[in-house]
């Protein structure tokens, strides 16, 4: 679990409590910013428009549960993928690539495991590089549209809290003449507001910006693969493999993920 996701969102709300409650009422104040009108012309006016932006209700669905995404640690390490295609390179060097077909068998990650079978099975190189280019895209395609998702809501939640002041504003002037009436409609004015920023800067933002940040490590990753992928296809040497995978880690890293840059010892001159 990424741990780091959580102790963000809960933080922002604790400041935002904290805020509410350090003045002279204490955690009577709560109930200042609680307008169930408020409430309903942020939120879920924000989340039906969502919904009519979507291919359908069970699109709608699994776009506002890729929320959970977040929360899990990316499953793509660059470093051991690394070691694999090298380890991959060493026996297509010197048993051959057929030979690449029984190690597949032990690869968790699907991409690589497809990448192996192709060349496993004589497919032309440059058809190989065009299906994993393909799907490539299509990964990031589909990442998008969620991405895009939580960007749209971190749009709407302010023009839908605009909508409510707009609202509150024209309720109290309307009934201006009407002293009670004034707290009521400035609070859904103000609340409105209050909302659709929260919708914005505690959970579209935050959410949108780590669903890009997975998904740049995560293509960063598969790239890796069909650079790899295609190497070993061309019978490039496992060390002239790894310094060409290593290009794609930050120096400062690249020693402590391939433990020294020892991986390629078993390749021959």
């Amino acid at each position: 679990m990424d741990i780091a996701t959580i102790i963000g969102l809960v933080g922002c709300a604790a400041a935002v409590v904290y805020g509410i409650v350090s003045g002279d009422q204490g955690f009577a104040a709560l109930g200042n910013f609680w307008d169930l009108p408020s409430f309903l012309i942020v939120v879920v006016g924000a989340l039906m428009c969502m919904m009519t932006m979507a291919d359908n209700i069970r699109d709608f669905v699994n776009k506002l549960k890729s929320f959970l995404l977040t929360t899990k640690l990316p499953a793509s390490d660059e470093g051991k993928i690394i070691h694999t295609i090298i380890d991959l390179a060493n026996v297509a060097r010197k048993e051959g690539l057929l030979q690449l077909e029984e190690a597949a068998g032990d690869i968790d990650d699907d991409f690589l495991k497809k990448g192996i079978m192709l060349i496993v099975d004589g497919t032309d190189q440059e058809l190989v590089s065009s299906i994993l280019e393909t799907e490539l895209n299509c990964i990031e395609q589909r990442h998008g549209k969620v991405i895009g998702f939580w960007d749209s809501l971190a749009g709407m939640g302010p023009a839908w809290g605009m909508i409510g002041t707009l609202i509150g504003l024209i309720n109290m002037l309307k009934l201006l003449d009407d002293p009670s009436s004034i707290g009521p409609n400035m609070a859904v004015a103000l609340i409105t507001t209050l909302y659709g920023s929260l919708i914005a800067n505690w959970i579209g933002i935050p959410i949108a910006t780590k669903l890009r940040a997975n998904n740049k490590k995560e293509i960063m990753t598969k790239e890796v693969i069909c650079e790899g992928i295609l190497s070993i296809q061309a019978g490039e040497n496992p060390r002239v493999i790894e310094e060409k995978l290593k290009s794609f880690l930050a120096p400062s890293v690249r020693d402590e993920v391939l433990g020294g840059g020892d991986s390629g010892q078993g390749g021959e001159a």
